[in-house]
């Protein structure tokens, strides 16, 4: 019989801190299905070079055509806000109201849809690479949600490479990244302190790894050959279902009612830790809104239905006073009320039931401390064949310099991990 689990305080309704000076603010319930990207990336974090565009979009089910405010601030590498003004680093001026919405079509949940890309007549054009923060208020200047996204300079090379760990007890279980950092035409000074990195994976800047300095130089390239200090769990591919039919079940949705919504049941998961590593494509996590039906030319952004998803989950193991949530990009890799794995005595699992709009999602379940620590091998295991993206930044400050920029690039996929 599982254990009865009461719900932690410290995840439901309010604030998360990151590793960071500033707050993240989860979304609140009417604000759904949010949608922040630059070109055609959709991370949900966007990293783009100077000049080049973002866009971000969300719903607000509430139909009331409320008015959103946005503004932008430039934050230094450990997301303390930086010194330059505003006039420094924008070319233009930002808390202005976002002009473009529009209603929902044909759709049984009533919602507005909101659309804000920059740059734009007001906000022209952002002028430093650096670290950023979008917040969103209401009209009555209370802040609704934020997001982060970064502007990079490439003036620097950074070669990435993903290895096993050469530690044996993780060989199986993580996936190190090791990098270096190549710049002929540019002299880093001093770079044991003002040169620092950031290492993703999957685009979660939650699990980031951070404050790593070169271990040894060679001519104009700085070494990163980690192997602990730069392993992550390497995780197992995400579950998924695919909503893009209201009426349809598939191979993750079992049965279909239509009430005030369409209800969705997904077919009941079990635990994979005990599991043969399957590779399964995926989406890192990642989700996709997208409608199909009759007219194959509606426009999902604003004829998509909400769909109420039924999760179930059996797992057997005593979990003390942690929680089980469902975990995703879908709201930002974020824990609330939403994700909460509520157990049901009846059917001896943890259901959960969350509003989605119409689309293609991938989420996995994790373990949950007191604390805040996340978990997501203890559900879905970790298996070092898992494809995961990595991505790392360098961020350089030089002499006399007021604030952090981001210089260098570089990405690679655990597809081509080797044991060299």
């Amino acid at each position: 019989m599982l254990k009865k689990l009461c719900p932690l305080f410290f995840c439901l309704g309010f604030l998360l801190p990151t590793h960071s000076q500033i707050i993240e603010k989860i979304e609140p319930y009417h604000i759904r299905t949010i949608q922040f990207k630059g070109n055609s990336d959709q991370s949900q974090l966007p990293i783009i070079r100077l000049g080049e565009r973002l866009q971000l979009s969300f719903d607000a089910i509430n139909a009331e055509e409320d008015d959103y405010y946005y503004t932008i601030t430039h934050h230094n590498y450990d997301w303390s806000e930086s010194d330059l003004s505003k006039g420094e680093f924008l070319d233009g001026f930002d808390d202005v109201r976002i002009e473009t919405y529009t209603n929902s079509l044909n759709a049984l949940q009533l919602y507005s849809h909101y659309t804000l890309t920059i740059p734009n007549r007001e906000t022209r054009r952002i002028k430093k690479s650096g670290n950023y923060l979008l917040s969103i208020f209401n009209e009555d200047g209370e802040l609704e949600f934020t997001r982060k996204f970064m502007i990079m300079e490439q003036e620097v090379s950074v070669p990435v490479e993903i290895k096993r760990s050469r530690d044996i007890s993780f060989i199986d279980t993580k996936q190190s990244v090791q990098f270096s950092i190549n710049s002929p035409n540019k002299l880093l000074i001093n770079p044991n302190k003002n040169v620092k990195t950031l290492i993703l994976k999957n685009s979660n800047l939650k699990t980031a790894i951070r404050n790593l300095t070169p271990q040894y130089t060679i001519g104009s390239e700085l070494i990163y050959r980690y192997d602990q200090e730069t392993a992550f769990w390497a995780g197992n591919e995400y579950l998924n279902f695919d909503s893009k039919e209201t009426r349809g079940a598939n191979n993750s949705i079992r049965r279909i009612e239509l009430n005030d919504l369409f209800d969705h049941y997904l077919y009941t998961n079990l635990a994979r830790t005990d599991r043969p590593y399957t590779y399964f494509p995926d989406i890192n996590g990642n989700f996709v809104v997208r409608t199909f039906g009759i007219n194959d030319d509606r426009n999902s952004n604003i004829e998509a239905e909400y769909i109420r998803m039924h999760f179930k989950l059996q797992y057997y193991e005593d979990i003390g006073d942690k929680e089980i949530h469902i975990y995703g990009n879908f709201n930002n890799w974020s824990i609330d009320e939403s994700t909460y794995m509520q157990y049901d005595e009846a059917s001896d699992s943890y259901t959960n039931t969350r509003l989605f709009k119409q689309g293609f999602y991938n989420y996995q379940y994790v373990l949950v401390d007191r604390d805040g620590t996340i978990d997501p091998g203890a559900i879905s295991g970790n298996y070092w064949q898992t494809e995961n993206d990595y991505t790392v930044l360098v961020y350089y400050r030089g002499p006399g310099e007021r604030f952090d920029r981001i210089i260098g690039y570089g990405r690679a996929n655990s597809n081509n991990i080797n044991n060299n």
